[in-house]
This record gives C-alpha cells, structure tokens and sequence, in this order.
C-alpha cells in the first residue's frame, strides 16, 4: 500500500521571537523540517506535501522540490491545516501520515512502526502518543476502560481529571486517505480557542464506530515539540548525544560528550579521539586515528587518517594523512594539504595547496599560493597577494627555504632549492637553488641617544 505525508508547518512560532519562521531554526547544521523530510525519505514516502503559512516564501525556498508546498493563509488550526493539502493529494489512495514540521528528532523506525500498527488494526486513525511525567502543555488521550482511545482533549479544554492523564497526543498520525477530508469538513471550532482541531477527527470516528488505534513511542524525546528556543537548545542537546553516542559505539573516542559538539552529515573513523570543546560542523569528514582539539572546529573540512588538529579552524579544505596543524591555525576555504604538512601556531592559509612533507611552522600568512615538497617557510613569511584590485598567486618549488619575516609579493615563483634570506622583500622570479636577498643595507649611529633620539647625525 503505498504512503503519503503531510507536514503541518504553517505557524508562526511567536514564542521563537524570530522573524524565521519556527521550522526553519536549525538544529544539528540544518533546519528543523529539513530533518523531518530526511526522516519521511529514509522512510520511503512517496509523496510529501508540506503546508506553511508564515513566511510561505522562505519555507517554500528551503524545501526546494524535495516536497510540493501548499499554502495555509489563516492559521485556523490543524484539521484546517490538513484540509489545504486536499487537493494536492487528490486522487490518493491510501495512508497519510500527518507530522509537526517542530519534530526535528522523530527518528523512521517509530513512523515505520506507527505505519505497521494502523495497518495491523486495519485502523481508520492511528494516533502516536507518548507517556510524560509532566505532560503540561499537551493534549491529553482519554481511554475508555477497555484501553481503547475515545477521544483526544486540548489542555484547555480539559477537565481536573483529565488533565491528570500522563499519556499525551503527539500531534504524530497515520490516517486513512478514504473519506479523510470529508471527516475533517465536519469538525466545528467548539472548544476554548476557537480553532478547527484535528484532534477532534479520533472522536468522530469513534462515534461512527470506525477503528481508531494508538502507539506509544518508547522515546518521548523523539516527539517532542519546540515552540521556544530553550526548548530547542534542550532538542540540540539530545541530538547532539544521540550522534555522539552512535560514534562511540562505531569506534570513536569521545572523552567529554557534553562539551563535543556535532553537526548533520558528518563522519568520522575509528580509533579517532575528539577532545573537548571540537565542534564537527556539517560536511565534515574525518579518517582514522585522527586527534581532533581540544576547542577545534571544522567546517566542510575532509581529513586523512592520523591527522592531528589542536586549537585551531579548519573549513572547505582537504588534509591528506599524517597532517598536524595548530595550535591556533586558520585553514580558510579552498586549501589542500598533501601528506605529512605541518602547520604550526598563528598561521593562516587561504586557496594554498601544500605539497608533502612542507612545512609552515608558524607566524605567516600563505594565500593564493602552491607549495611543493619539503618547502620550509620562515616565521613572519607573508604573501602579498592582493593589489588592491587583484589577487595574485605565488609559487615555491619543491625543497625551496623562505627566510624569515619574507614578503613574497606576488605574482612571484621562487625555483626548486631556493633560498630567501631573512628580511627580504622578493618582487622579482628567485632562480631554482639561487639565493635570494633585499634588504637595505644596515646603518649604525653612534650615541644615538646623545644625539637627541630621533634627531639624527
């Protein structure tokens, strides 16, 4: 039988105080629907409709195709919500699951078990609950004494006695497609907030007699609905344990989970030690035996196996194995470093390619720049890359020494097994294995300050 959604996300998400629409706050380096649609799609949904209302156009840019966008313009509740994704599933036949674009923790296999339970009992509704221990905020699933569900009731609308109830609506369904958006046509707005709940369909079909089932989710922390951003941050923290954990279990030394930070799409390989205060942000991927930190972030950064990052930024670039970088190293976008460099403290590279065994130990900016083989660059060395208008590239040939405190003003190539003396400022090609020196000849006054300082001869 064949499975459709429906993502409700058209509030606004007031108590976000945000002008971004609520489902679109990130959580884990991506959005909060992003994660609910990668959830529908690891469960083979085949068709996904999403409905937005506040910032209509920002949610319909995000989801981009990946679902077809329908538009909820008043906010009139959620069986109104799922009553505007009518005409795209015109034609439908089969299950709907009906998700919370707020749910950005929900993991497939309990849809996958929500799917095999209404289909088990041949249900009409079947609602996922969950058991709270402070069930505040939620709507409350009434029984009957046999166990059956009767009725779901909104916290405001409910009674001393059933506000006592720990078991709680989700707002998570699977629903039967025939005769769906009829059911939801007779829902009436009676209740404290006026509103066209959805909610209200379980008590319809029971008094028609139609099956109604339920599942409770063993992890309350999957349903979890966010409507402020403490609550997110408390969702960041369950997630980011949640990946950390699946890590340790693959191999992964994580020495302090609660300060270790990890985004969406990231990798990392065995025996690798991630150390306090590293933050593994999305598109990050990371061999074997690698150390990273501590207080390390990578961005988009892909690195060989023992690779060593301590106290440093790394993002968009490649580290082949056997790298060591930091402490306190910037490795902006577009770098490539090849087997066994070193780049040491208080050094930053931009769009350079670094050739094997190099060596960039500390003190100096290399950017637009390629590097051969066993170069070794001086402390203090800057390329001077940009003009004012253009950027320049500089070369260094393989097994080529740069002196210290060296400008190389590009665009310049020093030659295999050159030498730039200390001090120098290169404007012009160096030669391979020629030597390299401008500097101003040194001067010398005698009772300087006798003179008056700065007085002069």
């Amino acid at each position: 039988m064949t499975l459709a959604a429906v993502i409700l996300a058209a509030g606004k998400g007031t108590r976000m105080k945000s002008e971004l629409p609520k489902v679109l706050h990130p959580l884990g380096g991506q959005p909060m629907l992003g994660h609910v649609l990668d959830t529908l799609a690891a469960c083979r949904v085949e068709k996904v409709v999403v409905v937005a209302g506040h910032g209509l156009e920002q949610v319909a840019a995000y989801v981009d195709g990946r679902a077809q966008v329908v538009c909820q313009e008043q906010q009139l509740g959620t069986a109104h919500a799922l009553l505007m994704a009518e005409s795209a599933l015109e034609g439908y036949a089969g299950d709907i699951l009906v998700l919370c674009g707020d749910t950005p923790l929900l993991r497939p296999g309990t849809l996958e078990q929500l799917v095999r339970e209404h289909r088990r009992q041949q249900a009409a509704a079947t609602v996922l609950t969950a058991q709270l221990a402070d069930p505040t905020g939620y709507g409350r699933v009434i029984r009957e004494a046999d166990g059956r569900v009767s009725r779901i009731v909104e916290q405001k609308d409910a009674t001393a006695d059933e506000l006592a109830v720990k078991e709680i609506n989700t707002g998570l369904y699977c629903l039967r497609s025939t005769g769906l958006f009829a059911a939801l046509k007779e829902i009436r707005p009676q209740n404290a907030q006026g509103e066209y709940y959805l909610t209200d369909i379980i008590g319809l079909y029971v008094g028609r007699g139609e099956r109604v089932a339920a599942l409770t989710c063993a992890d309350p922390a999957e349903v979890a609905g966010i409507n402020d951003r403490w609550q997110l941050a408390q969702a960041e923290r369950v997630f980011r344990l949640r990946h950390l954990e699946e890590l340790a279990k693959s191999g992964v030394t994580v020495l302090d989970p609660e300060h270790t930070y990890i985004e969406v799409d990231v990798t990392v390989g065995p025996d690798t030690v991630l150390l306090p205060g590293t933050y593994l942000a999305r598109g990050t991927r990371i061999g074997c035996g690698c150390t990273i930190g501590p207080h390390t972030y990578l961005r988009a950064a892909e690195l060989g196996d023992g690779v060593q990052v301590r106290f440093s930024v790394v993002e968009e670039s490649r580290l082949e194995s056997g790298c060591t970088v930091g402490p306190f190293a910037y490795i902006r976008p577009g770098c490539y470093l090849a087997e066994q460099v070193k780049v040491g403290d208080f050094v930053e590279l931009k769009k350079a390619t670094v050739g094997p065994g190099s060596k960039i130990p500390h003190l100096s900016y290399i950017g637009d720049a390629t590097l051969g083989s066993s170069v070794n660059i001086g402390a203090g060395t800057i390329t001077c890359n940009y003009d004012g208008k253009n950027k320049w590239p500089t070369v260094v040939e393989d097994g080529a020494f740069i002196g210290s405190n060296t400008n190389l003003v590009a665009p310049v190539t020093v030659g295999a097994g050159a030498v730039t003396g200390a001090g120098s400022t290169i404007t012009k090609d160096v030669p391979a294995g020629a030597l390299a020196v401008e500097r101003a000849k040194q001067k010398i006054v005698p009772d300087w300050k006798k003179k008056g300082g700065q007085g002069g001869e």
